[in-house]
């Protein structure tokens, strides 16, 4: 079903958990996994004009490798090839964009779940790659450990036979 399983990676520490997930898809669909990097320029068009972009530049490529070197320990233990890129633009519209040109079958990434007034203002790269990609995107929700966890099949029948 799946031959390119895309992994977008923002760095963060809680990509383990989706370049996770989406390795045991790659392993069981025997497909390659695609770790992506976007360096967001737009966010540095407020440096000082003395800054040197290419200085800029370079520090974000390696923080990019950096989360790609990630993505391939957290894929390690799991039987799968993995590639990796850094591309330079908007994120959700290179994650798009990559997705479609590398022929990737399905795209996983990570959301935090954010809603009401947090999700208006500060607006979410996955929600706008599941409303523009062609390819199936699975979004794996990271972050918000100190949340009660989500009620299991086991604790919903225990609530049922209580009843």
């Amino acid at each position: 079903m799946y031959d390119r399983i895309l992994v977008p990676t923002d760095g963060s520490a809680e990509t383990r958990r989706v370049v996770e997930h989406a390795a045991e898809l790659a392993e069981v669909h025997d497909a390659e996994l695609r770790g992506l990097y976007v360096v967001n320029t737009a966010t540095f068009a407020g440096l000082p004009m003395e800054t040197s972009w290419e200085d800029v530049n370079e520090v974000l490529r390696e923080e990019g490798e950096s989360a790609l070197a990630d993505v391939e320990e957290f894929a390690e233990p799991y039987d799968v090839p993995v590639s990796t890129d850094v591309v330079e633009g908007p994120p959700n519209k290179e994650i798009v964009r990559h997705a479609e040109r590398e022929a990737c079958d399905l795209v996983v990434m990570g959301t935090h779940g954010r809603g009401g007034i947090d999700r208006l203002l500060l607006g979410s790269v996955a929600e706008r790659v599941v409303r523009s990609c062609s390819v199936p995107v699975m979004t794996v929700r990271v972050g918000d450990e100190d949340e009660e966890e989500p009620p299991t099949a086991d604790s919903v029948g225990e609530m049922k036979g209580s009843s």
